[in-house]
């Protein structure tokens, strides 16, 4: 019998859509990508001073921003960028930063056991449906002392949307999120020694919900769960969603809440 306590209620979106959205916003992704670098920059941050990776691997590199930044801090290493999106990839190539740019999942890594010295991963987790087999793949592909770092979005991200859509038609528009909990348990189970684990609050202000919507769609994260209601959203439910959302508003602007899994893990 398939476990499916790893995943959030309703499942993950397939991952052939995922590949097929970031690879269209491959081009837009830098332009609304302000999240995306403090976060990534924040975790680079927790990876400790003393490693000194021979080969480091940028899991979901996406246009390559960490890759280059992995290359420039581990010049002397060799470096691997993976994406299942080709889109992404093809933008990524010619930028450099990393050796080797290869089209992959990180539920089944197409490296060998024991090839590198460090994995980092910056949102991009929050897509695998089944992050026990992404640890698993950390687990054999890191030699020993390698380390395992990776950012992620938990149950939270995105709330007030998704309580705004809910008031207005109980539809799923936004995309679900493992829960904090769930990476807690598998991170324990994963034969990995957990160094840190923790979660932390991001809130974005928008003037407006269409600056909000464009942007997600702009990364390539717009609403792509299964289940999702399809044809146009109707004026009215457009108007009632705009009328929700303002509930939120504070002097800032109509606030977005990510909430980010900051983890690192080391194989003994």
């Amino acid at each position: 019998m398939t476990d499916l306590s790893q995943n959030p209620p309703g499942g993950l979106p397939d991952k052939r859509q995922v590949a097929a959205s970031f690879s269209r916003a491959a081009e837009s992704y830098d332009s609304v990508a302000a999240l995306q670098r403090k976060v990534g920059a924040e975790l680079l941050a927790q990876v400790s001073a003393s490693i000194s990776p021979q080969r480091w691997l940028d899991l979901g590199c996406g246009t390559g921003h960490f890759s280059r930044a992995l290359g420039e801090r581990f010049s002397a290493s060799q470096g691997v960028a993976l994406d299942i999106a080709e889109g992404m990839l093809r933008h990524a190539r010619p930028l450099g930063g990393a050796q080797q740019f290869i089209a992959g999942d990180a539920e089944r890594l197409p490296l060998r056991s024991a090839s590198c010295d460090l994995l980092f991963s910056s949102l991009a987790l929050q897509w695998c449906a089944d992050f026990a087999a992404v640890l698993r793949e950390a687990k054999r592909v890191l030699r020993p002392g390698g380390v395992l770092a990776f950012s992620s979005l938990c149950v939270g991200t995105l709330q007030e949307l998704r309580d705004s859509w809910q008031a207005v038609d109980g539809f799923v528009h936004v995309n679900r999120f493992r829960r904090f909990e769930d990476y807690q348990r598998l991170c324990t189970a994963s034969g990995l020694q957990v160094t840190s684990l923790q979660t932390q609050a991001e809130v974005l202000h928008y003037p407006d919900l269409r600056s909000l919507t464009h942007e997600l769609k702009a990364l390539g994260a717009h609403n792509l769960n299964p289940g999702r209601p399809g044809g146009l959203t109707g004026r009215a439910r457009m108007l009632a969603l705009l009328n929700a959302y303002e509930q939120f508003r504070q002097p800032q602007g109509l606030p977005a809440t990510y909430q980010v899994v900051y983890g690192v893990l080391r194989k003994d």
